[in-house]
């Protein structure tokens, strides 16, 4: 086979059953009518997957659960000393092979900040590598941007199928879904029928047209000296994040952020150790048990959520902006904050801003 097949609108549905015998699949579902909340849920029999607007959350849930128990512990006491007591540590893992469908470009590509950090540095993260390496993703090549998307100035664009095992190309008539890791190439050569010679060559087209398109209009890559000129230029860091409810709403939609805190949560004689989401955005986030904190006020705080993505990140990984240009931080922002701006005026000086 090619390494691609054609799935009809109404066949998607069969697809996905099938799929769900060998994995748990995830795919973008409505979870309001009323408020057209769209996010990541476990596919089930019924459950359509919503391809044609874009989730309000990223499946980073998926492989960094925002709740995920490391292990639980239980203590033992030692019936021959009552004050001496051993700790019994039992791992908590859910193992199983997954497949994501229907992950936007800029959701996928997300994944690359974690992998940099949790992957490839001296120590990794089992509970995020063992996730990675049974999570496979099918990416849909996006048609449907909006004014706060700009996948493309941080260099990726609407058709990057980095990250990804196979993509899913909108055709007239269905979907044609493509190979593109050894994976993906298997997985796709036993579910279906190759597409006909010219939904093959309108799938090549829709991914050329996609590919040429650009989302964003500046180029946000090249910022990481800038922030440091701008570091300690407070009168700038207030005129851009004065308006900040620090919600912390923008780290919990972003498909890049990855701070957590560790808990222990334990009743009586036992408990589970939990990781849980975190945000650089809260004062009690880098609150030190004396009571100093080294960032106590919102600009500080959102000077590190910046120079992190623009700055220190690319600086200590090649230059890749650990940003993916979803835009989700700008359109939940209650009081409409635009990261794009306040990188785009790094560069200004005091007199080109009076």
């Amino acid at each position: 086979m090619s390494g691609k097949i054609f799935v009809a609108h109404d066949a998607l549905s069969g697809l996905l059953d099938d799929l769900s015998k060998k994995f748990k699949v995830w795919i973008p579902q409505m979870m309001d009518q009323a408020s057209g909340h769209i996010a990541f849920g476990v596919y089930a029999p019924g459950k359509k997957p919503e391809l044609t607007r874009r989730s309000r959350l990223s499946p980073k849930k998926i492989l960094f659960p925002s709740m995920d128990t490391l292990f639980k512990f239980t203590y033992v006491k030692d019936p021959k000393d009552p004050v001496r007591y051993t700790i019994d540590l039992k791992e908590s893992f859910d193992n199983g092979p997954t497949l994501v469908f229907g992950a936007r470009p800029c959701d996928t590509r997300g994944f690359q900040t974690f992998d940099q950090v949790f992957l490839k540095g001296q120590y990794k993260d089992v509970y995020y590598e063992r996730r990675r390496q049974n999570t496979l993703f099918a990416t849909l090549v996006c048609q449907d941007s909006d004014t706060a998307c700009f996948c493309s100035s941080v260099g990726s664009g609407p058709a990057d199928m980095t990250g990804s095992d196979m993509a899913v190309i909108p055709i007239e008539g269905g979907y044609v879904i493509e190979g593109l890791t050894d994976a993906g190439r298997k997985l796709v050569e036993t579910s279906g029928s190759a597409p006909s010679p010219e939904q093959a060559a309108a799938a090549e087209q829709m991914k050329r047209n996609t590919a040429a398109l650009k989302i964003g209009e500046d180029d946000l890559t090249g910022y990481a000296d800038d922030l440091t000129r701008r570091f300690t230029d407070m009168d700038f860091w207030r005129e851009q994040v004065s308006p900040c409810i620090t919600c912390g709403v923008c780290t919990w939609v972003c498909p890049t952020c990855y701070c957590f805190s560790i808990t222990d949560e334990a009743s009586g004689m036992s408990g589970e150790r939990m990781r849980s989401w975190d945000s650089c955005m809260f004062y009690l986030y880098t609150l030190e048990a004396r009571g100093h904190n080294p960032r106590p006020t919102k600009m500080e705080r959102y000077r590190n959520r910046v120079g992190h993505k623009f700055s220190y990140f690319p600086k200590k990984y090649d230059g890749m902006v650990s940003c993916c240009g979803c835009g989700r931080c700008i359109r939940t922002c209650p009081v409409s904050i635009d990261i794009r701006k306040v990188v785009k005026e790094l560069k200004e000086t005091a007199d080109d801003r009076a």
